[in-house]
Parts: C-alpha cells; structure tokens; sequence
C-alpha cells in the first residue's frame, strides 16, 4: 500500500522510534543516510534494518539542506522504490524527526479512499511568497559543505509559473511514475538543480505546469507549526511533551519536529496513543 522514504542525518535512536511507529509488513521502507554522517551511522541503520524484509537503504550521497541534492536523493528514493515492488499505490517522504499521529491502519484506511490523489501543499509563489523568488532567480550550486548564492541571474523557465510548499508530501504511484519517466520533466530537472530550496518548489511545480492529470489535495496531511527565524525564514518548531493535547487532536497523519534531545518524552506519549 506505501511506500515510505525516510531521510536520516542524526539521532539513531529516534529514527529506530520512527520507523517502529510506521512499521507493517504490507508497506516498503527506503532509507537514506546522509553520507556526511559518517560510516558509522550508516552501519548502525544497516544492522537495524537487516531485521526487516520490506526495508532497505538507498545508495548514500551528501546532502545541503538548501541544496538540490535533497531533491536528488527523494528522486532517486522514488524510482528505487517503483523497482522494488509494483503493489505499493502512495508514496510518503519523512525526515527521522518526524513521527506519526496515526496508527498505520488508520493511514492505510485513509489512502485507499484516496487512491490516485495527491497530497501536497501548492501556492502561486510569485502571489504568495514573492520574499522567495530570489531561490530562482539567481544561480546556486552546492560547493562543498556550502550553497553558494552567485550574482548571476537565471531566466525562468518558459511559460511555466512557479508554485511553492513544503518538502513533505503524500504522492500517487500515478505521480511518482510521472515524475521518473515523462520526458516533460527533464527542463525542470536542470533549471531547480541550481536554484536554492528546491525541495520546496521543483515537486509543486511540476505537478502544476505539465501534462500530469492528477487529483490535488493542497494538504500535505503534516501537522507543523512554523516559528520565526531571522527576518523572513521560519523554522518547524520542537514539540515537547507541553504539546501533546495539540498533538493528539490534529487531523494531520504526521507531525514534525521532534528531537529527543529537548523532549523524548512526547515520543512516549505518542507511542502510546498509537499502541
């Protein structure tokens, strides 16, 4: 029924939680460890998945938060993944700071009402965000541990409006399908390749100015909330234990950010409701 990719960086031990959370022998996991991590971490993930059938790791590469190389990796996590089996209809994306609001069951219930939608947020970014624009219009690549913002300006692509969201989403095999094989996708591949950020335009995009025909849920199904950080950037806040009321009665199907360094007991208390 799902095909999950998770992004892992840091915190084994919060990943294992999360993984354990989502766990069901129908799905199919895919992991992919940040390759600037180190070898250890991605030995320790290895073993711990060794145990589970429908599991396995994606091919390490370095990632920026910023950079395209996110994009990258969920792209390469989605074609794996439609190697890997033909069953599975959704595919979702998390991060190993995520955890779920509800059981598998529950979520497996959802998405076969669904089949064939896609959840992801879109806005016209040039009406909703216009403080964004700067992503994509000056070049940007990836130079070492750095995104590089260059003073040179690039032309947008043509006839093509650019939408913005989140990186998090729920997609159709449909999409996913689309998104790998059509030939449309390829200008679009190599204008986001330098712009920053891109994890939170180049899906929405696509999915708004190409010849898919799909059925768009602009909700991503997350349940975040988004504090200030310096003048125009906001960052997930950390749910702590003070949260879980707010937690437990969210619609959303997935929440983040958690980090077991500032409160592992909401984790707790989350587990517990799934159980």
């Amino acid at each position: 029924m799902i095909a999950y990719l998770i992004l892992v960086h840091r915190y084994p031990r919060q990943f294992k939680r999360l993984f354990r959370a989502i766990y069901h022998p129908a799905n199919y996991y895919l992991v992919h460890v940040d390759k600037r991590s180190g070898v250890g971490l991605q030995t320790e993930i290895q073993d711990f998945l060794s145990s589970f059938a429908n599991a396995s790791l994606l091919k390490s590469q370095s990632i920026l938060w910023g950079g395209y190389s996110i994009v990258d990796a969920e792209l390469r996590g989605i074609e794996e993944l439609l190697k890997i089996s033909s069953e599975w209809e959704f595919f979702i994306n998390l991060s190993a700071q995520d955890f779920p609001l509800k059981s598998q069951t529950h979520i497996q219930d959802f998405l076969s009402r669904n089949i064939g939608n896609d959840f992801i947020r879109v806005a016209n970014q040039s009406k909703v965000r216009p403080e964004t624009l700067n992503r994509i219009q000056n070049y940007f690549i990836e130079f070492g541990n750095r995104i590089l913002r260059t003073p040179i300006k690039q032309p947008y692509l043509r006839g093509v409006t650019p939408y913005i969201g989140n990186q998090w989403m729920i997609l159709s095999r449909k999409f996913c399908e689309y998104i790998c094989d059509s030939p449309e996708v390829k200008r679009f591949k190599r204008f986001y390749r330098y712009t920053f950020i891109s994890d939170e335009g180049f899906f929405q995009t696509v999915i708004m100015n190409t010849s898919y025909k799909g059925i768009i849920v602009n909700d991503d199904k997350r349940t975040i909330v988004w504090v200030p950080m310096g003048t125009i950037k906001l960052r997930p806040k950390d749910f702590t234990s003070k949260d879980a009321e707010f937690l437990l009665a969210s619609q959303g199907l997935f929440a983040r950010k958690f980090d077991e360094t500032v409160d592992a007991g909401i984790l707790s208390i989350l587990e517990l409701n799934l159980s």
